[in-house]
C-alpha cells in the first residue's frame, strides 16, 4: 500500500458540561473535519475512511455517552498510532472542571447528565455521584491527555486556547505559563504550581494598584525587588533542569501555573518573564486567567512565545 499523508487526529474528551462542543466548533473553524460522539468501536474504520479521502485534519469527540466501550479506548488509540499503513499524529485533549462548576452548569441548562439514568438497582443517581463516577471512568484517558481546566474561563477564551494550541504545527514540547489568583482556586490543568504570594505586592502602591504585571511601571517595581528576581531565577533553574526529562517522557505540553492573591500583578509579571526567557528555546504559550482581553500577540522580544 502506498504511503499516505499524515493525519492530524485530535481526540476531544473530558467531563460532561466542560465545553467539548465549544472545542469541536473551534477546531471546525480552523479546518478540522469534526465528528461528535463517535463510538470507540468505529475509530479505526473511521480513520481508514478519512485516510482514503486524503483528510489531514480530523477531530473526534468521545465521552461517557459510550461508557460501555471506554475501557478499551486507550488500547485502540495505541494500536492506531502503530498501524503500518497509516501515519497518525494523535493529540488527546481532556476538558475538565470542578464538580461545583459542573453541577452549576447542569442546573442552569436543566440538562440531564449522561450517567444520571437509572442504575442497576433502579435508583436515580444523584448529579454529584454521576460526576464522580464519570471521573473514575475517564481517569485513564485524563492521565494521557493535555488537560484544560474550563472552570473559570468563558467559551470565547476556550475557543482561543483550542485554536492556539492545535492550529499550528506541533512542537516536540510546549510550555504553557499561566497566571492565576489563589482566591479563585488553583487551575486543575497545572503540572507545576508556584505560590508567589510572599513577594512584595504592587497592590499596596496606589499608583500601581489599577495596573497589571504587563504594565511597565509594575514591571519596573517588581524587577527592583531582590525577592522577585530570586523567585524568577529559582523557577527558571527548576524548569531548565527538568525540561529534558519531561521531553524524554514524551510529554507534549507542560503547564506551569504562577499564583498570587489577585492574579493581576506578581503572577502576571513572572509569567511574562518566564515566557520571555523560555521562548528563545522552547515553544511557549502565555495565559492570564484573571485578566480579560488576553493579548493576541507574543511579546516582541520573545519570538517563540504566543498568547492564549
Amino acid at each position: 500500500m502506498p504511503h499516505s499523508q499524515t493525519i492530524q487526529l485530535v481526540l476531544i474528551t473530558g467531563m460532561s458540561g466542560s465545553g467539548k462542543s465549544v472545542a469541536l466548533t473551534a477546531l471546525e473553524d480552523i479546518g478540522f473535519y469534526c465528528v461528535d460522539n463517535l463510538p470507540p468501536e468505529l475509530l479505526e474504520a473511521f480513520v481508514a475512511l478519512e485516510n482514503s479521502h486524503q483528510a489531514t485534519k480530523v477531530a473526534i469527540a468521545m465521552d461517557v455517552r459510550s461508557a460501555a466501550s471506554l475501557p478499551g479506548l486507550p488500547q485502540r488509540l495505541a494500536l492506531l498510532q502503530k498501524h503500518p499503513n497509516r501515519r497518525v499524529n494523535l493529540t488527546t485533549v481532556f476538558l475538565d472542571a470542578t464538580t461545583d462548576t459542573l453541577v452549576r452548569r447542569f442546573s442552569e441548562t436543566r440538562r440531564m447528565h449522561p450517567l444520571s439514568l437509572k442504575t442497576a438497582d433502579d435508583q436515580n443517581r444523584a448529579l454529584t455521584d454521576a460526576i464522580e463516577h464519570e471521573r473514575e471512568l475517564l481517569a485513564e484517558l485524563r492521565d494521557k491527555a493535555l488537560v484544560l481546566d474550563t472552570s473559570l474561563i468563558r467559551p470565547a477564551q476556550l475557543r482561543s486556547q483550542i485554536k492556539d494550541l492545535l492550529g499550528a504545527t506541533q512542537a516536540p514540547l510546549t510550555l504553557v505559563f499561566e497566571s492565576f489568583a489563589f482566591k479563585r482556586g488553583i487551575p486543575m490543568d497545572a503540572d507545576f504550581v508556584f505560590d508567589v504570594r510572599m513577594l512584595p505586592n504592587p497592590h499596596y502602591e496606589p499608583a500601581l494598584k489599577p495596573m497589571s504585571g504587563r504594565d511597565a511601571p509594575v514591571a519596573a517595581y517588581l524587577a527592583a525587588q531582590p525577592e522577585v528576581v530570586q523567585m524568577r531565577d529559582q523557577v527558571m533553574a527548576f524548569l531548565r533542569h527538568w525540561m529534558p526529562h519531561m521531553l524524554r517522557d514524551h510529554r507534549s505540553y507542560v503547564t506551569v501555573a504562577i499564583g498570587c492573591t489577585g492574579g493581576q500583578h506578581r503572577s502576571v509579571y513572572l509569567v511574562e518573564q518566564l515566557a520571555l526567557a523560555f521562548g528563545k528555546e522552547w515553544s511557549t504559550r502565555v495565559r492570564h486567567r484573571e485578566i480579560d482581553g488576553w493579548p493576541q500577540r507574543p511579546p516582541a522580544e520573545a519570538p517563540g512565545a504566543s498568547s492564549l
